[in-house]
């Protein structure tokens, strides 16, 4: 969303505390709160005309679960074991939903009782901890703005890299072997690699055309791009699908329970594929409807873990100690399956800005609030394209892991960011589940 429909006279700037409403709100009469939970069950924002259509949320919130994390689950499965691995990934999706959800409860409640059309993640933890009973976390709510916004943006941006480690080993794969790929689909051979182009190439390649597509700085206008990338990612799925169950072998001497320093690998890459969380909120923020939020995360996390569920066990099944850190390399060199990389990085192109608008959404307002409005359209585009090329720094610039999924781990920081996020909503509170309604916030102690 652009920052100028945040300062237009339509719309109040809440992008930041200072521009908030008092904070007395926080600590209002009782008729106060109870107004405002009164109004909760038909919430609605203040001020708030257009937004994306339900439609157009589901596609994001399917865009930004589905990415690379979801091709290194067979190894995942792996290493956690064929039984094992499914049950933890059951369990993991249950409490991502639940998190998200409680998420989105704390911001509305809050929402509706500062008057606020919607707040962002910092500033749900921020009332929520001037709403808690210890004094200390009172003072000091400001930290846990800080600290969770931090997070943010080094795992937003730490998905990112990965997403130009993706695209580049890809597009390097198909064209490495295309004067020796052909048809024939029958022969079990992966893709092999012959000395071509360094792959810090077709990152620089691919440099232009992220930092363009990051220019799209409304997730409305954002919609018919990652509807094609979903279409493009379903087709590629369907592809790796129909391979798994139509190949003559299967493995069945597979541990049900893998020892337990390989579970840790296992626990780091499904955590990688739970990679939507940071998009929930801004997400429901921009839904014209929030009163469909519900559904529409139930429906797409259920479409996300039945087919984490799915591929993970399958592909597993299917290449038992063969596979590959992404299920793509076990695939065949032929032109059919390599359709399937060309595909998917297209998805994984768009994925990119969806992602990344989380991290541009608190970066960007802190340095556009410093300029005069002549100059707020050029500082937001200078600074996306600045934290553009910062992802695309990390490769070229550092010594770079040739595995994917480590590559991941390592610098979206996943297991760490993403724990800590889960610890934050556990701390924000929740609504007594025996009351019913949201006349109060109870906390786990």
């Amino acid at each position: 969303m652009s920052t100028k429909k945040l300062t237009s006279e339509d719309y109040n700037d809440y992008s930041s505390t200072e521009n908030s409403p008092d904070h007395d709100c926080l600590s209002s009469s009782p008729d106060s709160s109870s107004r405002s939970s009164d109004n909760f069950g038909n919430y609605q924002r203040i001020n708030e005309r257009t937004g994306t259509t339900p439609i157009e949320t589901l596609i994001h919130l399917l865009k930004g679960n589905i990415g690379t994390g979801l091709l290194s689950l067979p190894l995942a499965v792996k290493n956690a074991g064929i039984v094992l691995g499914p049950i933890s990934l059951v369990i993991m999706g249950v409490v991502a939903v639940h998190c998200m959800h409680l998420l989105v409860k704390c911001s509305r409640y809050l929402s509706a009782k500062l008057q606020k059309p919607y707040l962002d993640y910092g500033s749900v933890v921020m009332y929520s901890l001037e709403e808690c009973p210890n004094l200390w976390l009172q003072k000091h709510s400001f930290v846990g703005r800080i600290l969770v916004e931090f997070f943010l943006i080094l795992t937003q941006l730490g998905f990112c890299c990965v997403y130009f480690v993706f695209l580049a080993d890809n597009i390097k794969q198909v064209v490495d072997v295309a004067n020796a790929t052909n048809n024939n689909c029958n022969q079990n051979n992966s893709t092999l690699e012959s000395g071509s182009m360094d792959s810090r190439l077709y990152m620089l390649s691919f440099l232009p055309f992220i930092i363009l597509l990051v220019y799209i700085r409304n997730l409305k206008y954002l919609a018919p791009f990652s509807l094609l990338a979903n279409l493009a990612m379903c087709v590629s799925l369907v592809l790796i699908y129909w391979y798994i169950f139509t190949s003559a072998t299967y493995t069945n001497d597979l541990p049900p329970v893998a020892g337990w320093k390989s579970y840790a690998m296992f626990f780091g890459t499904a955590i990688f594929a739970f990679e939507g969380i940071g998009v929930v909120l801004p997400l429901e923020n921009k839904l014209e409807d929030p009163q469909k939020f519900p559904l529409i995360l139930y429906l797409g996390m259920a479409i996300v873990t039945t087919l984490y569920l799915t591929l993970g066990v399958m592909g597993y099944i299917r290449f038992g100690s063969e596979i590959a850190g992404s299920i793509t390399l076990n695939l065949p060199a032929c032109w059919l399956y390599q359709s399937v990389k060309i595909l998917y990085s297209f998805g994984i192109f768009i994925t990119y800005a969806v992602q990344f608008f989380v991290a541009a959404e608190i970066i960007v307002p802190v340095f556009v609030a410093k300029v005069s409005e002549r100059w707020e359209l050029w500082v937001n585009l200078a600074v996306r394209t600045v934290l553009v090329i910062i992802t695309w720094l990390k490769h070229i610039l550092l010594s770079r892991d040739n595995n994917l999924i480590c590559s991941g781990i390592h610098w979206a920081k996943l297991p760490c960011c993403n724990s800590s996020m889960f610890l934050h909503l556990m701390c924000l509170g929740y609504f007594d589940p025996t009351s019913g309604n949201c006349d109060h916030i109870s906390w786990v102690h």
